[in-house]
């Protein structure tokens, strides 16, 4: 199971287009783990009549925390390979996630637009927090019921199933709450970070998987289930049973959608039924092969599972932004397995109190303890001078702030221009004389319409973040233009602004359509649209999306070439290729994330130049009739 949840992860990270749905891995390992925590517990109280809360708390500190420092130590060197824009504020998510509280740090401070390009590196904690809550409420509250079920009269044997049966009562009520409160808080919500991250939202998998343990077990099994297993179940038909849960999370893998309303919480309930289908595939399986070893590289994965997840989010989030994203899952992979090998098989069993294993040999203690401490040592400088020296604001963020800044303050005289037109309307028509003896647009824009069908002379750019980043530049670079550019936007909201400035009578003769890399699903529709509502008179020029990251897959790349097909059909339709000339120039995105270059002087020029090359071209055909 913990095989299944992992590489579910680890293809939903990697090829997330190709499968949309492997987000669920996480509730499969919830599940997993809701499943044999409790059974463990089941079965040392009825060994023991009893439940030692302190032990528990130790293997669970001495499983989970260990790994996550090891983690953090360890991957902080490798963010000197990209910007300082990846460590922004990566004290607070360092401390965030050693306190276990990374899920509702990201539901705080997750979910801003720029934290899409530039994820928090240790953003994936966030399951940590979830679980590391269920092991301390989990943990007492078993702990109470292992005391309170003494008052039972009878032997150890109806003391257990008493015990089964609070557990079943209680992990069914908590399942059924979490459920529900996921449905309602889901409601209305366009992100759903909040329902996603929040531990009592999201803790059905770990209840679910309770419920079964009670209704099946590891060591102690109630005894219908020990007797339906003997008399009724054969080794295919639990082989069968795994394979119908297999099938199942791949086709949800495929299927399942992150953003849509169905999967909060139906999608994610559907997976963790799958997953207990195949727990309980297994554990049939087990109970009718006791004799039969699992083999060697299933035990390895298992085993590396958890420090693998530790590891492989930051490491690809790096990789992914130096070389290819085919090469980038190639080297997260390897070095996640090797560095959770490093950890599980070495640092863990010296931490606590046992020998280490490498290649099959034991390692003591001793030969360990002086290179890992001076290892950890160096790690713990380094992390703790890059944290010291992390920008609080990333210089994305710093650049949209600051064209925010000025967009809002063109948007005040914007305003009072409109009302003031309204109040006294200007004598002069709005399209002013142009200019011939200038090398810009305005010099081959021959016959223009501006006058003819009363609009403002000039350029209106409605942009998205990357043009909100180069805000500044582009106005006093690209002649006579007004600029209304905002994060996130995507073509819906630009066709809404589009609409507005004409409503205004604000929209001038040429319009650049600069949005794209948010693209949905209709992205085509949502094109025609711009095209069916823009009013005669005007030049319309789209700009393609780029991102160094996307594949043939993406809706911005499919965008792209969608638009790249309207001049043959429109002819008054100009492309501005800046997805075909930004790959040109990889140096104005070296160490960003890809799409945005950072208010780099040198990306400003390329960009101001790809739309001017565009105007100019416009400029030379026909307007809409």
């Amino acid at each position: 199971m913990r095989i299944t949840g992992l590489f579910l992860v680890l293809g939903y990270h990697f090829f997330q287009n190709t499968y949309p749905g492997g987000f669920v891995g996480v509730d499969v390992f919830f599940a997993f783990s809701g499943f044999l925590i409790t059974s463990l517990m089941i079965d040392e109280f009825s060994s023991s009549g009893a439940f030692g809360l302190k032990s528990f708390y130790q293997r669970r500190f001495y499983r989970i925390v260990p790994p996550l420092i090891l983690s953090v130590l360890i991957v902080i060197p490798f963010t000197y390979l990209v910007g300082s824009d990846f460590i922004t504020g990566i004290g607070k998510q360092v401390a965030a996630a050693f306190g276990f509280v990374t899920n509702y740090f990201e539901i705080a401070t997750g979910g801003s637009y720029e934290n899409n390009f530039i994820p928090h590196l240790f953003v994936h904690t966030w399951s940590l927090a979830v679980e590391m809550h269920f092991y301390i409420i989990w943990g007492f509250l078993v702990y109470l019921f292992s005391k309170t079920i003494h008052f039972v009269s009878g032997g150890r044997r109806k003391q257990t199933q008493s015990f089964r049966t609070i557990i079943f009562l209680v992990s069914a009520f908590f399942a059924i709450s979490s459920i529900v409160g996921m449905k309602i808080g889901g409601q209305g919500l366009k992100d759903f970070s909040p329902v996603y991250f929040s531990s009592l939202t999201h803790c059905f998998p770990f209840f679910l998987g309770a419920v079964l343990a009670t209704l099946t077990g590891i060591a102690t099994l109630p005894a219908s289930f020990a007797r339906q297993v003997k008399e009724k179940c054969t080794a295919s038909r639990a082989v069968l049973l795994m394979l119908v849960g297999l099938a199942g999370l791949l086709i949800i893998t495929f299927k399942l959608d992150f953003s849509a309303t169905f999967t909060y919480p139906y999608g994610m309930v559907l997976a963790v039924l799958l997953a207990m289908t195949m727990i309980l595939g297994a554990r049939i399986l087990h109970e009718k092969t006791p004799n039969i070893k699992e083999p060697w590289l299933f035990g390895f994965l298992a085993d590396c599972s958890y420090s693998v997840y530790l590891y492989h989010w930051p490491l690809y989030v790096i990789f992914s932004h130096r070389m290819s994203n085919g090469w980038a899952a190639i080297w997260t992979t390897v070095l996640s397995f090797l560095f959770a090998a490093f950890s599980y098989y070495l640092v863990e069993p010296l931490i606590a109190g046992r020998r280490g294993h490498l290649f099959g040999q034991r390692v003591s203690g001793k030969a360990l303890t002086l290179p890992l401490t001076a290892l950890i040592a160096v790690l713990l400088i380094i992390t703790g001078v890059t944290a010291y020296n992390a920008p609080r604001m990333s210089k994305l963020e710093r650049n949209l702030w600051i064209g925010g800044i000025y967009q809002g303050e063109d948007g005040v005289k914007s305003a009072k221009d409109t009302v003031m037109a309204q109040v006294k309307p200007p004598k002069k028509n709005p399209a002013t004389k142009q200019k011939t003896d200038t090398n810009d647009y305005r010099g081959h824009n021959k016959k223009s319409t501006a006058a003819k069908y009363k609009l403002p002379s000039g350029v209106s750019i409605i942009g998205d973040s990357v043009t909100l980043g180069t805000r500044r530049y582009l106005e006093p670079h690209v002649a006579d233009a007004s600029v209304d550019a905002e994060g996130d936007r995507k073509l819906n909201q630009a066709h809404e602004v589009m609409v507005e400035q004409q409503k205004n009578n604000t929209l001038r003769e040429f319009v650049v359509i600069c949005v794209g890399t948010n693209s949905l699903n209709d992205y085509e529709q949502q094109a025609k649209k711009i095209i069916a509502d823009l009013k005669p008179g005007h030049k319309l020029v789209f700009m393609t999306p780029y991102d160094k990251t996307a594949t043939a897959s993406w809706n911005s790349t499919k965008l792209a070439q969608f638009e790249r097909t309207l001049p043959d059909k429109y002819d008054w339709i100009t492309i501005a290729d800046w997805g075909k000339i930004a790959p040109q120039h990889p140096e104005v995105f070296d160490g960003t994330d890809g799409v945005h270059f950072a208010g780099r002087a040198a990306g400003d020029r390329l960009y101001a130049k790809v739309i001017n090359d565009g105007l100019i071209e416009s400029a030379k055909g026909p307007a809409k009739k």
